[in-house]
This record gives C-alpha cells, sequence and structure tokens, in this order.
C-alpha cells in the first residue's frame, strides 16, 4: 500500500449528496449486534470510555448541551448522557437510531436521536451546542470537509467540537486493515478504506478553514497482547482523537 495515496480535497455539495449510501448500508446490516460487545461492535465499546473520559477532561460534559454527530446505535451518545449530558444523536442509518431508541428503553438514558445529516442539523440548530463529537466517522462520508464545517456551525462561540478518526499511512493500512480486520478479526472485512483514512495534517486544514482553533490531539493504540486501548498523545500513527475550539467574538474581534 503506497503512502502517497492520498485523501483528495473534496468538492462542495449539498449534504443530501455528502452521504454514502454502501456506508449506511454496511453499517445498518449490523444494527442488532450493536450493543453486543462480543460483537463487530466489541472495538467500539473498548475504547468508548477512553473516549467520553477525553471529552469529559476537555469540556466537562455534566449540565452540557451535546450533539453527537454520526451516533450509530449510541453507543457514546449514552455514555455521555450518563455524565449529566444533555445529548442529541444524529444519523443517516435508521436500523442504528431504531436499535438507539430500543437500548434508550432499557437503560433509562435521555438522548434525543434524529434521522438526519450534520448538515441539515446545521441549517437547524446552528449554534445551539455546547459540544460537538464526530467519532469515527469522517473516515465514511464522501466529503469529510463538509462534516466539519456544519460541526463548526452546530458549537457555540466557545464550545469545543471533538473529532476521531484514521490516520493514513502504511502502519495505519498494517493495524486498522491488515490487523483488525484480517488477522484479528476484530472488524468485518471491508468495514474501512484506505483511500478514506485522514492524515491529522488534512484534518487540521479541514477544522482551520472551519473557523476552528486546534486545542489539542491524542492517538489511541492497542495492544494485541493484552488487548487493551490506552491513549498516547506521542502516538498518532494509527486511531487518534483531536479537539477543538470555535472562538469567542471577543477572540476574532
Amino acid at each position: 500500500m503506497s503512502d502517497n495515496d492520498t485523501q483528495q480535497d473534496a468538492q462542495p455539495q449539498d449534504h443530501l449528496g455528502n452521504v454514502d449510501a454502501s456506508e449506511i448500508a454496511k453499517f445498518s446490516a449490523l444494527a442488532s449486534r450493536w450493543w453486543d460487545r462480543d460483537s463487530e461492535f466489541k472495538p467500539l465499546h473498548d475504547i468508548n470510555p477512553l473516549r467520553v473520559d477525553y471529552i469529559d477532561t476537555h469540556a466537562g460534559l455534566a449540565g452540557k448541551r451535546v450533539i453527537d454527530v454520526g451516533c450509530g446505535g449510541g453507543i457514546l451518545s449514552e455514555a455521555m448522557a450518563h455524565r449529566g449530558a444533555q445529548v442529541t444523536g444524529i444519523d443517516m442509518g435508521e436500523a442504528p437510531l431504531s436499535v438507539a431508541r430500543l437500548h434508550q428503553l432499557e437503560s433509562g438514558v435521555e438522548v434525543d436521536y434524529r434521522q438526519t445529516t450534520a448538515e441539515a442539523a446545521a441549517e437547524e440548530m446552528a449554534g445551539q451546542f455546547d459540544v460537538v463529537t464526530c467519532l469515527e466517522m469522517l473516515e465514511h462520508v464522501p466529503d469529510p470537509s463538509s462534516v466539519i464545517a456544519a460541526c463548526a456551525r452546530l458549537v457555540k462561540p466557545g464550545g469545543m467540537v471533538f473529532f476521531s478518526t484514521i490516520n493514513r499511512n502504511p502502519k495505519a493500512y498494517a493495524f486498522a486493515i491488515l490487523g483488525a480486520e484480517y488477522v484479528l478479526q476484530m472488524l468485518p472485512r471491508g468495514t474501512h478504506e484506505y483511500r478514506k483514512f485522514i492524515r491529522p495534517a488534512e484534518l487540521g486544514r479541514w477544522t482551520r478553514d472551519a473557523g476552528l482553533k486546534m486545542e489539542g490531539s491524542t492517538g489511541m493504540t492497542y495492544n494485541p497482547l493484552t488487548r487493551k486501548y490506552r491513549l498516547n498523545s506521542s502516538d498518532l500513527t494509527v486511531n487518534y482523537l483531536m479537539h477543538t475550539r470555535r472562538p469567542t467574538e471577543e477572540e476574532l474581534a
């Protein structure tokens, strides 16, 4: 796999065009197993405590209004609601949202789930959220920069926006595709496409173009021997998280 393959700068498009039907179908087919901790979604359950702690540390979730973009079956959304946040979860997959709503009945956690895109939500609810999360989603849409721009519009001035995705380099191909999908079989084959992976520099540029200020980043590494994940701020070579902030009007003046 060549490291010269690049994430193309996507062309502007309407929000309904920024949906990959095959990606929606892929995760919809697995929806019934979303909350099975021994299923294809085990990695999401395993990394979720790390993700929530990272978000809570930098944003303080209690009492905050949060929107989870690309919420899927609600694993992150519920966890943030458990931390005291008022959470809206959005996704374009009808089946994962149905599973999220059913699990909500079992857990008793309040989350407002909606079937919509980030772009459409930004038109309806611009500047209404203290925190925006968009995790493990950008590598599954045709135009990541459009989603990032929508996230920037959704957050209030001074609010935080969190992203996570997969770096694009030979090591990421070896770990996230060959290792996770073929060798360890942690994920179904075809879950990821290498060409859609996003380098930190690309994500950083798109966040700056959207008017967001970079606050920090950290990698998320996996040890196949201990089968444990951990955050590692010095290793962004495969999975990584990035947190940004929308500047206030005073800062922009």
